[in-house]
């Protein structure tokens, strides 16, 4: 555990920075006399947040499942893709420009498209999400699983290892710091896919998502309660990233040390 010395430089600059814009917010907000509609102060925001603690909480929750689902979606999915092209060059030359052809797509001209497909709800979401977080998972497990050392691909095969046998035992292994960078962008692009499906797909009257309280507040000039929204988004987008961060740092802290 590292001691107080060498924390206290990683953790309070960012921490005095956030209250320096808290408090430049709160001086432009006072003094500039600026219409709350347009910019809420920060107690204003903090206490339409408690206020509505119960229901933030519940969007947030909503959301983050959906966010969940189709990150670790598009982390299987992805790698079984990847392990398909980095078995045939004839695969990859097929399937990577449609994979191409995905991530260049905005998802908001078919987000549309699959609500018609799916309907409104969770599993409409949660494709959104997977369709937007899937591309860096291929692109990075591909580049992983192609780009080992060709010494070793013929030690393999010089001891008549089979395709399957050098997949797992050598090209999996080679493209775990790929999958581990591959994830930790998929994990935000995730949540931003989520919240932009709730956007379109949403959810009902009894339960809905940060995106469709988003939208909610946005319509009805509710800038306070947009602000909270979009903090509450934040948070999320920083707890899943954090989470993700952490698991991939001690998988491959392991496996350099293994």
């Amino acid at each position: 555990m590292k001691p107080a010395r060498e924390i206290a430089p990683i953790i309070l600059p960012p921490i005095a920075l956030f209250l320096l814009v808290i408090m430049s917010w709160h001086l432009v907000v006072r003094f500039g006399h600026i219409e709350s509609y347009l910019l809420p102060s920060p107690l204003a925001v903090a206490r339409v947040a408690w206020t509505k603690r119960a229901e933030l909480f519940g969007a947030l929750t909503l959301t983050a499942a959906c966010a969940l689902c189709g990150f670790i979606a598009s982390l299987v999915v992805g790698t079984l893709i990847a392990v398909a092209f980095s078995f045939s060059r004839v695969i990859k030359a097929s399937g990577y420009p449609y994979a191409v052809f995905l991530q260049t797509v905005p998802i908001v001209a078919i987000a549309p498209l699959i609500v018609v497909w799916c309907g409104y709800g969770f599993q409409s979401v949660a494709l959104i999400a997977f369709i937007i977080s899937l591309f860096p998972i291929i692109t990075n497990a591909t580049t992983g699983l192609t780009n080992v050392d060709r010494d070793l691909v013929d030690l393999f095969e010089l001891h008549n290892a089979s395709r399957w046998q050098v997949l797992f035992k050598l090209r999996l292994p080679s493209a775990v710091p790929y999958l581990v960078t591959g994830a930790r962008i998929s994990s935000g692009m995730a949540v931003i896919g989520a919240i932009v499906g709730e956007f379109f797909a949403g959810y009902g009257a009894t339960r809905y998502g940060l995106g469709y309280v988003i939208m909610q507040a946005t319509n009805q000039l509710k800038t306070n309660e947009l602000f909270a929204a979009v903090i509450a988004s934040t948070a999320l987008g920083m707890a899943v990233f954090t989470i993700v961060n952490i698991v991939g740092a001690t998988v491959l802290s392991r496996w350099y040390h293994a």
